[in-house]
């Protein structure tokens, strides 16, 4: 990535809208019958969130949650869109998925799968190193656990005292760690014991309780009232309430913006007052249900998974996982011959992409020349391409130990006995394949020519 990224942490869900028309109630039962219904997919939770937050300023955001292997999380991560870097955590069996029956555009049951809190503890050497290179942080608590584990809140606290926190809390959630920049219940999340009073009064309150920076209460058409550690307090108006009843998502949407301004040093007052816009904004748009799609329609991939699903629900179907790797700055031709041949030795291609940071320190300060958001996304988009990954160290070894394919493929140029990466592979039961490349396309070369070209005076350039 080009810059620092956003980090969102927290539940994850897919949200599954089932439509049809009813035109008579069934004989048996006290319900309507819905005809031909269709699924309807969107991202929920905080998938929701990290989407939100990458479309209010173009910010790049990572979204780290966790995932079951299946299906649910292919369409999940389908829903992201291309601004939103996935790290699947592997705890779960089965993606959060809640299903709303619909007729009439009203929801009439609800089917919730997956939804049991998450009994296996995360390693958090991962959530630090990510936490770590944030510009700030959304915590999108919707009760599922995450947010509980130990391992999750000592790395929150440790990035709570070098960057903004922002925390949107859940009933059945874990309490905000001390020193959250800001904490965001609705009123129902506010409450304190018995306590009644204005929504100042509880926002201060619930400030000196979990000894945060400010925490602001939002309050549906009636805004948002505010309270920090300073003892500042405010009240944010909505300018204007639209008549729509859906009001799905509008805490995420509030949240998302109230992190986006934080990270770029703005105050309480302003980041209340522009997520509060949001908020109304996304509620005029069509909230949440905007977002669904039904099966097979595509968003633009997602820039990167770790531990990805997809490849996970491949091994699981009994499929070859092949994967190769490299920085791919600049794409050329023998990159995408090298990508097609590759696929051809198995069922699923992971290709494995060096971030920023990486491609600096192996070709130079000043490379890469395109950011690593891009890069993925450019390769993501060849049909021979399954799934993308980029990782930051220099060599992809500790992927590779996790994703095990059963091919590595690297271009004739190298010598697999002196690979890093062919003793992990080996390991695992996989083997290495080196592939001759096509000859004079190299990336360093034609950067150095497009350098070239851009220096020469215009009416001496070929074709100028």
């Amino acid at each position: 990535m080009s810059a620092r990224p956003v980090v969102v942490i927290g539940d994850a869900l897919l949200d599954v809208d089932l439509r049809g028309e009813s035109h008579r109630r069934s004989p048996d039962a006290a319900a309507p019958v819905l005809d031909e219904p269709m699924s309807w997919f969107r991202p929920g939770g905080a998938a929701l969130a990290a989407r939100l937050l990458h479309e209010y300023d173009g910010t790049d955001v990572v979204l780290v949650t966790a995932l079951g292997q299946d299906s649910a999380a292919e369409e999940l991560a389908n829903g992201l869109g291309s601004g939103v870097t996935l790290v699947a955590l592997p705890l779960r069996e089965r993606t959060p998925t809640k299903t709303r029956v619909q007729t009439g555009g009203a929801t009439i049951a609800r089917v919730d799968e997956g939804c049991e809190p998450t009994g296996q503890e995360v390693d958090g050497t991962d959530v630090r190193r990510i936490l770590r290179g944030a510009t700030a942080v959304l915590v999108s608590d919707y009760g599922l656990g995450l947010t509980r584990q130990n391992a999750v809140r000592e790395a929150l606290a440790e990035a709570a005292e070098h960057v903004p926190v922002v925390w949107d809390p859940h009933p059945r959630g874990a309490p905000p760690i001390s020193g959250t920049r800001m904490v965001t219940p609705n009123e129902d999340e506010a409450r304190v014991g018995e306590e009644r009073g204005s929504g100042t009064r509880r926002a201060h309150r619930l400030t000196e309780l979990w000894r945060v920076g400010a925490v602001t209460i939002t309050l549906g058409k009636n805004g948002a009232t505010w309270y920090d550690s300073e003892g500042e307090s405010g009240w944010s108006r909505v300018t204007s309430v639209t008549e729509s009843g859906d009001t799905c998502g509008a805490g995420d949407a509030f949240a998302s913006a109230c992190t986006a301004v934080l990270a770029r040093g703005a105050g309480t007052s302003e980041a209340v007052d522009l997520g509060t816009r949001a908020a109304s904004s996304f509620v005029a748009d069509g909230a949440a249900a905007a977002y669904a799609k039904p099966r097979g329609v595509q968003e633009p991939s997602v820039n990167a998974l770790v531990c990805p699903p997809a490849a996970k629900r491949a091994r699981s179907r009994g499929e070859r996982i092949v994967a190769t790797g490299g920085c791919f700055d600049v794409l050329h031709a023998g990159h995408v011959d090298l990508l097609h041949r590759a696929r051809a030795l198995g069922d699923h291609l992971i290709v494995l992409i060096n971030s920023d940071a990486s491609v600096a320190a192996l070709k130079g300060a000043d490379r890469p020349v395109v950011p690593g958001s891009d890069r993925a996304r450019v390769v993501a988009a060849l049909a021979c391409v399954d799934t993308v990954v980029i990782f930051d160290e220099l060599t992809p070894v500790e992927i590779l130990d996790r994703i095990r394919p059963d091919v590595w493929v690297k271009g004739g140029d190298y010598d697999p006995e002196e690979l890093p990466e062919t003793t992990v592979v080996r390991g695992a039961g996989g083997e290495v394949v080196t592939m001759p490349l096509l000859t004079g396309r190299s990336t360093s070369g034609l950067i150095n020519r497009i350098r070239k070209h851009a220096d020469m005076p215009t009416g001496h350039r070929p074709g100028g």
